[in-house]
């Protein structure tokens, strides 16, 4: 890895469309505000989050009957578990979509944390100074919430251990960075993204989801089949010489390359090529 996570942070929140922790572009009433985090609210049992060190970062609070579940839990927020509690009586339990940095560095805040045991490579960077206990998920695996049920779908490419988290009943889900919330960083091959997006895409189609809500969520970028079937076509047109990626000037987590078509954009480096 080229870049130092300290360079990361500081590209990052560079490189944010934030000027303030305000997000008015998502609709839903404000029902939290910090100077860390502010939540709206999705629908009756659903809330996001919204960060503002890096790049806007969201976390996702979904109630059930008996718990509740947190999805990422943003960069650095003060309090979160007492944020989080004034929005819902119920047991949290707190849950990744992937150990970077501005997904998991509130976690401190909470006893455990599940993640996809894939991306134990990660943690001594992302999770080094966390005191919690650090679970693992399988792919298919259902929490129950209560009269409300989440699957866990593994959905590898931007990291080894992405994962997504889809409300069937609902017909959303919440994806974290594993489509790029229209910008992908992809530290792994472009084989391993089709693969992600087909599958993601049949389950899709099987299950009737509408969209799953990214990682760094602004109102309008919403993730749905269409983008996810572009980010393959890209994919395709790169692995046989159709396009050529473009040098990134932008280069975080040493992706040097960049390309951009069918309103998708995919940063990679040359490993990314190889065929495995």
């Amino acid at each position: 890895m080229r870049t130092s996570l300290l360079s990361i942070i500081a590209l990052l929140i560079s490189t944010s469309i934030f000027a303030q922790i305000k997000v008015p572009e998502i609709k839903g009433k404000e029902v939290s505000i910090s100077d860390d985090v502010i939540f709206h609210q999705l629908d009756e049992h659903t809330w996001v989050g919204s960060g503002h060190v890096m790049a806007g970062e969201s976390l996702y609070l979904l109630e059930g009957n008996d718990r509740a579940l947190l999805i990422d839990c943003g960069t650095k927020i003060a309090n979160l578990d007492k944020v989080v509690a004034a929005i819902t009586k119920k047991p949290v339990m707190l849950v990744a979509t992937h150990v970077h940095p501005d997904h998991v560095g509130s976690a401190s805040c909470f006893p455990e944390i599940y993640i996809n045991p894939a991306d134990t490579v990660n943690i001594p960077s992302f999770l080094a100074n966390f005191k919690g206990a650090v679970k693992y998920l399988k792919d298919g695996e259902i929490i129950d919430l209560g009269g409300r049920k989440v699957e866990v779908l593994f959905t590898p490419a931007h990291t080894p251990g992405a994962t997504t988290y889809i409300d069937k009943s609902a017909g959303y889900g919440f994806s974290g960075d594993s489509f790029g919330s229209g910008n992908l960083l992809l530290t792994g091959t472009f084989k391993q993204l089709i693969a992600t997006c087909e599958k993601t895409s049949a389950f899709m189609e099987k299950n009737a989801i509408k969209f799953f809500y990214p990682g760094h969520f602004f109102g309008k970028n919403l993730e749905t089949k269409q983008r996810i079937y572009d980010l393959i076509l890209l994919s395709k047109d790169v692995l046989s010489g159709k396009v050529k990626g473009q040098e990134n000037p932008g280069e975080v987590l040493g992706l040097n390359l960049i390309v951009s078509q069918y309103g998708v954009r995919i940063n990679y480096n040359e490993r990314a090529l190889y065929n495995k």
